[in-house]
């Protein structure tokens, strides 16, 4: 493709079982999925003040500006976290990328658990939260004891569960927007996206592959 890869984008006559409009004005503050069900949405003043013992910011639902802005949120973090932080990036280009910015330093001065890129805790497969934890998880699904036994998962979004995971219990709208408003000054920085032809490391390798097709 001329001038590099670019993220897919569906024809113009394209047709869809649904169509769902949502005015963003209308929502004023975050949606969480309660425990333990992906479709019992919550506004985040129905649940406020629920103390969380652990936070997951991981799995394929995230991209490179969540762990950018997660970062920004920890390092201005004094002291040792009230919960225990796990941080996975889905895949080894963005693991990459956030050690030459300095933010996997931020995750490790945090203390926050490291992954390898990939699923971590999202399947509850390779590791597993402790028994009967309140979890606030940037995960697609809650089910009953799929991220650890007896666990109650809140989902919501990573920048959310930063601030969980720094006050260790899910905030006020209020204090929510004093957090973020930290993250917003650079939000265009932040959440830069990240293309695989931006990366030397990968682009080199790409183009020694030879595609084939088979007769």
């Amino acid at each position: 493709m001329a001038g590099g890869p670019q993220l897919l984008e569906a024809d113009a006559d394209a047709e869809y079982a649904a169509v769902i409009d949502i005015d963003l004005a209308d929502i004023k503050e975050p949606i969480l999925c309660a425990p333990n069900d992906p479709d019992d949405a919550r506004l985040l003043s129905d649940v406020q003040g629920e103390k969380i013992d652990e936070v997951f910011i991981g799995s394929c639902m995230t991209n490179i500006g969540h762990f950018r802005a997660a970062g920004k949120l920890l390092d201005n973090h004094k002291g040792q976290l009230p919960t225990r932080l796990w941080v996975a990036p889905p895949t080894r280009m963005d693991a990459a990328q956030l050690t030459e910015e300095g933010y996997y330093s931020v995750f490790g001065k945090s203390g926050a658990r490291i992954e390898i890129p990939g699923c971590s805790l999202c399947m509850g497969n390779q590791a597993r939260v402790a028994d009967g934890a309140t979890v606030v998880s940037t995960s697609t699904r809650n089910f009953p004891n799929r991220l650890g036994t007896g666990a109650n998962v809140f989902l919501a979004s990573a920048e959310l569960a930063a601030v969980a995971a720094l006050i260790g219990k899910l905030p006020t709208p209020e204090e929510y927007q004093t957090f973020v408003a930290q993250v917003d000054k650079t939000a265009v920085d932040t959440y830069r996206y990240l293309n695989f032809d931006q990366l030397s490391q990968y682009t080199e390798k790409a183009d020694g592959v030879i595609f084939q097709t088979a007769v």
